[in-house]
């Protein structure tokens, strides 16, 4: 180091103090700019022009940042991060019917997928089977999807247990009922099931995205508390619980909102579990988290860094869980699609990447990239290769996991990952003044400030102020080349589907299924009973998910999540 400094001496004998470079500096500055305007993030947060050791001095080295690995956690969870394992690349997939899903599946695997994350159709999502809508809405954002057999369509040829796959399954989670099902079918023991139920946080759906919202609130605060007894006791790598950040921060929360709003719905869910007598030592190391990443580059790292050090802070001193395991951030991220526009969609591709490489460097755990295409249908084939090979690109020839936390020890990115975890903190704070999340969400607290976070963005958009390229900004008259073919399910296909379904029912025990749907609706009413328990009994009986769906609607009460006005 002495003969680096002497080196520097050698060459820049009229070196200032370096108190003196930076008055000069901020002259120089203050001379081209004497008018610069004041610049904050998304979060609120006002981004200074440049960065030191009087942001970020490096004097709390442990307590702030440390290593990966290890206390306080900011550097990542685990000690290789991915220089060691890099994430799942875990790409959502949906379309027409099974066959047509399994034709899909298996070409993302071919092209280097890990870890598949299933979409069902909307009228899944709803709680409906096919033959309960109008057949022209059916397959065209999602897969259908109604019973055990068509589980087993979706993954024909390919081995669950060696797939991690996240189902998109909200309460009454019929999804990974129906995959147990197909696994006994196979002789798979389900302990060799593993994935996530990537749906399973019905606050946010109630908060921002009503169409997963099947049942009332506290049905489905009983059917998640339910999911994770029943998951932790009967299928052991499987992920019972992802709180969900991206639908708040989709429905027009900033970062830091989406980041506090998605930790105090992690405290609501381990005070729920410890009131249901479960064991925090074992809850805690299957929850997981989803994110979304939007392309404030340096806002959503420092969100990832900060939301990992109060996450392990709020285990490790709050629930006083010892197990350094329990301490762990562990989150999947998706490419923000509010991001993308439908002008110029192939900017879209530049959009994703930088995205990608947030959330990359962020630390993340498993990773979707959005097609270019997503924003106008479901992606065509050609457009969700590319997506795929944008994360390859990005592993294997840009070598982002060649060194764990590369920004760590930036002057920018430590002051701002500070900086974000006290905005983080004092939205958690007003959360837990109004009584948790659960009750903030009752009386309409969480939505009213998305709302305003969510206009707030939107004027400066129209006011230019904020620039969307192809939008209000560098638009064109001229004739752009098509984003490509916008595939549909074939008529023909649906109809196909419709019968199998008629078929499925007429040849099924009716018998075993009245039964399985009568104990269903007997556990709902009994405090002793776990309903997830019965939910898997009437898959296991033949039971659709449509079924499942409205047998506990009428007992639970049906969703109606609050509209502010």
């Amino acid at each position: 180091m002495k003969k680096l400094e002497a080196k520097y001496e050698s060459t820049h004998p009229n070196r200032e103090p370096s108190g003196q470079q930076k008055t000069r500096w901020l002259h120089e500055y203050l001379k081209r700019l004497p008018d610069g305007q004041p610049v904050s993030n998304r979060s609120g947060i006002e981004i200074k022009p440049l960065y030191d050791n009087t942001d970020w001095d490096g004097s709390d080295f442990d307590g702030q940042l440390g290593y990966p690995g290890q206390s306080p956690m900011t550097r990542g969870i685990y000690a290789t991060m991915h220089r060691g394992r890099t994430w799942s690349r875990r790409q959502l997939i949906g379309f027409g019917v099974p066959a047509d899903y399994n034709r899909r599946l298996r070409q993302l695997i071919e092209s280097g997928v890990t870890a598949v994350s299933l979409i069902p159709c909307n009228s899944v999502y709803r709680g409906f089977d096919a033959d309960q809508v109008p057949a022209e809405l059916l397959g065209t954002c999602g897969v259908v999807l109604n019973t055990v057999d068509d589980m087993d369509a979706c993954f024909a040829q390919v081995d669950i247990a060696s797939l991690s796959t996240a189902q998109n399954d909200p309460s009454p989670f019929t999804l990974l009922a129906l995959l147990l099902a197909v696994a006994k079918r196979r002789n798979i023991p389900w302990s060799r099931v593993t994935g996530t139920s990537n749906q399973s946080d019905y606050i946010s759906h109630f908060v921002a995205n009503h169409m997963f919202f099947r049942l009332s609130l506290p049905g489905a605060r009983r059917l998640l508390v339910d999911h994770i007894a029943f998951v932790l006791d009967k299928v052991p790598n499987w992920n019972p619980l992802s709180v969900v950040g991206q639908h708040m921060q989709q429905a027009g929360a900033t970062p830091a909102e989406a980041m506090a709003f998605t930790l105090s719905t992690a405290i609501q869910y381990a005070r729920d579990c410890l009131e249901r007598g479960l064991d925090p030592e074992r809850f805690f190391t299957r929850f997981t988290f989803f994110f979304d990443i939007s392309i404030s580059v340096f806002e959503e790292i420092a969100k990832f860094r900060a939301g990992r050090r109060i996450w392990a802070s709020i285990v490790r001193d709050q629930f006083e869980v010892a197990d350094p395991g329990a301490w762990r951030f562990k989150f999947h991220a998706q490419t923000s699609g509010v991001d993308l526009t439908r002008q110029q969609p192939l900017n879209n591709i530049a959009r994703v990447t930088t995205q990608a490489i947030a959330g990359i460097l962020g630390g993340l755990q498993s990773l979707h990239t959005d097609s270019y295409d997503e924003v106008l249908s479901v992606p065509a084939e050609a457009a969700a290769r590319i997506a795929v090979n944008t994360q390859n690109i990005l592993q294997e020839e840009a070598h982002l996991t060649d060194v764990i936390d590369p920004l760590g020890g930036s002057y920018y990115v430590e002051a701002l990952t500070n900086e974000m975890e006290e905005k983080i903190r004092s939205i958690m704070e007003k959360i837990e003044d109004c009584g948790g999340m659960y009750k903030a969400v009752q009386d309409g607290v969480v939505q009213s400030m998305i709302g305003e976070s969510a206009i707030a963005f939107q004027h400066k958009l129209d006011s230019g102020e904020q620039t969307l390229v192809g939008v209000n900004r560098y638009r064109t008259d001229a004739e752009e080349d098509p984003p490509g073919i916008l595939e549909r399910p074939q008529p023909h296909r649906i109809a196909e589907q419709l019968d199998v379904l008629e078929r499925y029912r007429r040849n099924r025990d009716q018998g075993a299924v009245n039964t399985a749907l009568d104990r269903l609706a007997q556990a709902a009413n009994r405090a002793d009973a776990n309903v997830y328990a019965g939910v898997v009994d009437a898959a296991l009986a033949g039971v659709t998910h449509g079924e499942i769906v409205a047998c506990l609607r009428g007992e639970f009460g049906d969703g109606a999540p609050l509209i502010l006005t």
